[in-house]
């Protein structure tokens, strides 16, 4: 599904860039764009990093 329709961004693109790094809204702003036009994006896009990076720590925890 498009997230960011200004940069033409999906929410699998997202959880891409978080997978490989990104850990916070300024590093997905920085590397795909979002919240940096109309910031329509930006309430979905944080539900999704704050999900994702739930999800990494949860397996984290239990690798550990």
């Amino acid at each position: 599904m498009y997230i960011c329709i200004c940069h033409g961004v999906t929410d699998k693109k997202i959880v891409q860039t978080i997978e490989n790094g990104a850990t916070s809204m300024r590093e997905l702003s920085k590397e795909l764009g979002v919240g940096t036009q109309c910031g329509k994006c930006t309430n979905c896009t944080k539900k999704i990093l704050n999900e994702k990076l739930i999800d990494i720590v949860d397996i984290t925890d239990q690798v550990a």
